[in-house]
């Protein structure tokens, strides 16, 4: 079967991308009345308003609102999670990878929960934050599809230059609300995602029919439960979860955060107990005495030392977060702990390059010399680097080049140099750091 979305029409705009763009930049400017902005759509430009009223920044990422393991738990529980695969299968019934267009699946809040589509579109855009886990609602970014339709209560279409956020205006979307079939409470939002094949009238009324599609599929899967005859059931042990992250980026000092019961606990270790956690952090499966002194000593002999350490540590963490405590034989963590530096690993596995790099706040523990610590660091350094040269854009790759990972990183540049056009203004700058760095 056909993509829909390969049958692309050209539709004519109310107005040229030119005059969007001027008055875009009248009313960041603080010219409110300027006469440009009659110009543009009143939907995109009472959206504008609302994005300038809630602080949103021209150029501002959106935030990661959820990490993956609380994605993972999220998604499994959320009303649309039964229905993904028709979305699926209305909106890429050709296949994925050469529909062209990336179609989301978000919260009722804008929160993206299932990302999918074209994988050459989900990592353009996944470039600007357009991943699983981030924020698209009007307060997060601004005008946009996803945030604007839920905003709204109603479908819409966003072109291009209509995005309050600079770093979508490449892209168009259209998006439509998903409601409760019986109570019709907003349930979420579906998206799709590319160029100007996204906001067709043809894209409107497709994603209008499966939004509808869904909201009956839900009614009907409702009615089967209640039709069916229940049988009582024991009661399951409810499972109180806690959450905890180790932020070890650009830190000698970590801060634990630990989140269960209502309570959020932050702490602050000393570089040992830092090391020592970050060790089982990493390595989930768990490690002998022998091992872990080797990681954090540099010495497989040094397991008395280790000893008295994790027994200062285990009191630590006996008063503010005992469910950390480490446990032996072999060594490891009774709950997961999650670092920011793996967040930053997940991020670039979801293509998220930008956002990847705003947080990547500076290198893992950085005065540390524990021989597992150097290692963790350059894995996510090389990472980072690997990631961004193989598929980043330039704006990305400059402002990598400018963090203390890659100031030196004569080959980067030279990357940068050959992306840049010709008439750049920063080939100069670029050209005068490689000559300083091989001279």
């Amino acid at each position: 079967m056909s993509s829909p979305w390969s049958q692309r029409r050209e539709v004519s705009p109310e107005t040229s991308r030119l005059l969007i763009e001027r008055a875009h930049e009248e009313l960041l400017a603080g010219n409110a009345a300027d006469e440009r902005l009659q110009d543009v759509r009143d939907l995109v430009r009472d959206s504008w308003r609302r994005s300038l009223e809630s602080l949103v920044g021209a150029e501002a990422l959106p935030p990661l609102d959820l990490d993956a393991d609380a994605l993972d738990a999220y998604r499994r529980a959320h009303p649309l999670a039964g229905v993904v695969e028709m979305v699926r299968g209305l909106l890429l019934p050709g296949g994925a990878d050469d529909s062209g267009v990336a179609v989301a699946v978000g919260d009722a809040a804008g929160r993206l929960l299932w990302v999918e589509g074209d994988r050459r579109v989900r990592s353009l855009t996944g470039d600007m934050g357009f991943v699983e886990g981030a924020n698209w609602s009007e307060g997060a970014v601004g005008t946009s599809a996803p945030g604007t339709a839920i905003a709204l209560d109603r479908s819409v279409q966003i072109r291009g230059a209509e995005h309050f956020n600079r770093l979508v205006q490449p892209w168009s979307c259209t998006a439509a609300p998903v409601h409760d079939p019986e109570t019709r409470r907003l349930l979420g939002v579906i998206d799709v995602t590319g160029g100007i094949e996204a906001v067709t009238p043809q894209a409107q009324l497709l994603v209008d029919a499966t939004a509808r599609a869904v909201e009956g599929e839900l009614l009907v899967a409702r009615l089967r439960a209640r039709a069916q005859p229940t049988t009582p059931r024991r009661p399951s042990r409810r499972v109180e979860a806690t959450r905890a992250t180790l932020r070890v980026l650009a830190r000698d000092r970590a801060l634990l955060e630990v989140a269960g019961d209502g309570v959020e606990i932050v702490s602050e270790l000393g570089p040992r107990h830092a090391e020592l956690l970050l060790m089982l952090a990493t390595h989930r499966q768990g490690l002998s005495a022998e091992r872990l002194a080797e990681l954090v000593y540099g010495d497989p002999e040094a397991t008395v030392t280790l000893r008295a350490e994790l027994v200062r540590l285990r009191k630590v963490l006996e008063r503010t977060a005992p469910a950390l405590v480490p446990q032996s034989r072999p060594y490891r963590l009774g709950v997961e702990l999650e670092t920011d530096a793996h967040q930053v690993l997940s991020l670039l596995d979801r293509g998220a390059h930008r956002v990847a790099l705003a947080a990547y706040r500076g290198d893992v523990l950085p005065d540390s010399a524990a021989p597992g610590v150097e290692e963790f660091r350059d894995t996510v350094r090389t990472a980072l680097r690997e990631a961004l040269m193989a598929e980043a854009s330039v704006d990305v790759l400059l402002a990598f080049s400018e963090t203390d990972a890659a100031a030196d990183d004569a080959e980067l540049l030279r990357l940068c140099l050959s992306m840049l056009p010709a008439r750049s203004p920063k080939r100069a700058g670029l050209v005068a750091r490689i000559e300083r760095l091989e001279s």
